[in-house]
């Protein structure tokens, strides 16, 4: 039975999720407007699941379910058989893929398990055709993220947080609830006696989101109750000034060439030339300067008066090094 067609599907009002689907929608009709299969990163959780609904409501028949078992915990199973469960009762197209998120030594479990996620969602979309997988990360998220971000002394791209849109391995992926709260979520789906499940690490204290939402936002939260909106407008104007400085660098990039000409850089300020050397390590080569590393090597380029004088850095899994006039990132 077709999702349109099915009476419990049909019976659920619509909620604060469809909201904000709408608004997003409006913002975007034109990536939008003609979609054939929407695919959505289902775990079980409220927030999927708030999302899940409010997709298959816009797009009856078009949406698929994508669900990503990490095997990281013992309750990974039971989250998938969830899923299986209530989308076999809303007639809703359901894929699994698994992958094996355990970490490296010195690398981030939260970080691995990002990683690993992306790419399954993106091997099954391109698997099932779907033109964008939608994904479930609320106005909540998007404030956590902007407090670690300003706990790590991040720049304007971590600032951004979030982005509503954006590609990663080929697929267009897309955030339509950063509008929305996560509370607001849950409560609708409390009052129409909807079940998710509940991942227990979420309550685990060792991970830094989660001392941030249990311990940090509810203090924000007393000090600022409007503090989601206006969270929301700061990443926004991170965003817009990031845009900006990613054009002057292409300009800037344009003058130096790409490898870049030492010389060229050097007419630069000290602030164009990091915001240049920054967008090129990015954008060309896919990596990541600290702000130890960047002030380094443009100490190196400011000192290269001479012929003679060697530049060799480390940066990521590479090296930038002068070859005669210019710079050259060599990966390793």
């Amino acid at each position: 039975m077709p999702v349109k067609n099915n009476p419990l599907f049909a019976a659920i009002p619509a909620g604060p999720a469809d909201a904000a689907l709408s608004c997003f929608l409006t913002e975007n009709q034109e990536q939008f407007s003609d979609v054939g299969r929407i695919a959505i990163a289902y775990s079980g959780g409220a927030d999927s699941t708030a999302l899940l609904l409010a997709a298959a409501r816009q797009w009856p028949d078009k949406v698929i379910a994508l669900h990503v078992h990490h095997g990281l915990q013992d309750a990974a199973d039971a989250f998938w058989q969830h899923c299986q469960q209530q989308c076999e009762v809303w007639r809703i197209p359901l894929f699994e893929q698994h992958v094996d998120a355990r970490h490296l030594p010195g690398e981030s479990p939260e970080d691995a398990a990002r990683v690993h996620r992306y790419r399954a969602l993106a091997d099954m979309a391109h698997q099932q055709h779907a033109d964008c997988v939608l994904l479930a990360q609320h106005a909540d998220d998007q404030v956590e993220t902007l407090i670690l971000a300003l706990s790590r002394g991040a720049g304007l791209p971590g600032l951004a947080c979030m982005p509503a849109v954006f590609e990663r391995h080929g697929v267009c992926f897309a955030r339509p609830l950063l509008s929305v709260g996560g509370e607001a979520l849950r409560n609708w789906l409390s009052e129409q006696n909807i079940i998710w499940t509940e991942d227990p690490t979420n309550q685990d204290r060792r991970y830094i989101r989660n001392r941030i939402r249990l311990d940090v936002l509810p203090a924000i939260a007393k000090a600022f109750p409007e503090y989601r909106q206006t969270f929301a407008r700061s990443a926004t104007h991170a965003a817009h000034a990031q845009i900006l400085l990613s054009e002057l660098a292409e300009q800037d990039l344009q003058m130096t060439g790409n490898p870049p000409a030492i010389k060229a850089l050097q007419t630069l300020s000290t602030a164009r030339q990091a915001n240049a050397l920054r967008y090129w390590l990015r954008q060309f080569h896919h990596t990541a300067a600290s702000t130890r590393q960047l002030e380094e090597l443009l100490r190196q380029i400011d000192a290269c008066q001479t012929r003679g004088h060697s530049i060799d850095l480390k940066i990521g899994h590479g090296v930038v090094v002068r070859n005669n006039a210019v710079l050259q990132y060599r990966p390793q």
